[in-house]
């Protein structure tokens, strides 16, 4: 062999090696799942990207995470930026339940799946391949059963603080107001009266702000049930400012380490508590099974599970 076949037979071998490379690296990534919250602010939501992030790697995808921050337009730009890069699915948390409808659509027409996890689109039209979240009426009664105990015979005025943009604080709402009906149906006292509905906006500040609106305009309020751990903290900061602590019971809703905490230290009374480390791996499955052809449930609701000063005094992460 000449020096110079010799030479074209390495740069040959070297090609067919660089080529394999970059096949190999090509398919090690089966496609990009995006996934976009209401906000990243509440640690509720981090857990599910963290769970998004690890089960989709397991399985060959990458993943991008960004956070709208409670904003719709934001929310709205972000899917316009996921059909742009042609991402192989999303995964939406709506921060408006029907405003976000457009552009679900808008990912509908590109032919991207649009899953959603722990709130669902209630946009007409809309089409969601999957959802997973918890079951949040049922969270609701837990709730409900929660405040019964927590104000005893007595009863007394309760202040809601709710999120009517996201539909699983909805839910949550309905099944505590089912189970406090039923309870006041046919008593002359004891009643558990709901005296105000205000916006809590899922955080601190809202909660706080609009917990301290109710505590000025209700002065016998005797309990708070809050839609997740943020706004109930909220609450009990003034509640706290107040010094009614001693007389006002708070329910939340979450679970999240900053709850349970309060929960041991007696500023919260209960939660009923979620699990979002589970949400991020099922829906990643879903999209699994959907990219396989496979048949899976549309819906896949998580039941709640009461969390209560008995449970937090025995749990070993708040050692």
């Amino acid at each position: 062999m000449s020096k110079k076949t010799k030479i074209l037979a390495v740069l040959a071998t070297v090609s067919a090696i660089f080529l394999c490379g970059c096949g190999n690296e090509e398919s090690a990534s089966k496609g990009i799942i995006a996934y976009t919250p209401q906000t990243l602010s509440n640690p509720f939501f981090s857990v599910i990207a963290d769970n998004i992030r690890e089960e989709a790697e397991k399985n060959g995808y990458e993943v991008l995470v960004v956070d709208p921050d409670m904003d719709v337009t934001k929310q709205s730009n972000q899917i316009e930026d996921f059909i742009a890069k042609n991402v192989t699915a999303i995964v939406l948390v709506p921060v408006d339940r029907f405003s976000i409808g457009p552009s679900v659509k808008a990912a509908n027409a590109a032919g991207i799946p649009v899953f959603t996890v722990d709130a669902k689109c209630a946009a007409e039209g809309a089409r969601i391949e999957g959802h997973v979240g918890t079951d949040n009426f049922q969270g609701g009664e837990l709730a409900g059963q929660a405040m019964i105990q927590a104000l005893g015979e007595e009863g007394g005025e309760v202040l809601v603080l709710d999120l009517k943009k996201a539909n699983s604080c909805v839910l949550r709402v309905d099944g505590f107001k089912k189970v406090i009906n039923a309870h006041n149906e046919g008593r002359t006292s004891g009643k558990i009266e709901i005296v105000a509905e205000l916006d809590g906006n899922g955080d601190r500040t809202k909660g706080y702000e609009s917990a301290s609106a109710a505590l000025q305009a209700h002065e016998d309020l005797a309990a708070i049930f809050a839609i997740n751990d943020p706004s109930a903290l909220g609450a009990y900061t003034a509640v706290e400012e107040a010094k009614r602590q001693d007389r006002i019971k708070i329910i939340g809703f979450d679970g999240m380490p900053d709850g349970k905490k309060a929960i041991k230290k007696g500023q919260i009374f209960a939660d009923p508590i979620q699990h979002p480390d589970k949400m991020g791996i099922q829906i990643v499955d879903l999209i699994v099974k959907y990219q396989a052809g496979e048949e899976f449930p549309q819906e896949t609701l998580l039941p709640a599970t009461l969390y209560t000063k008995v449970e937090a005094d025995q749990d070993p992460d708040l050692k």
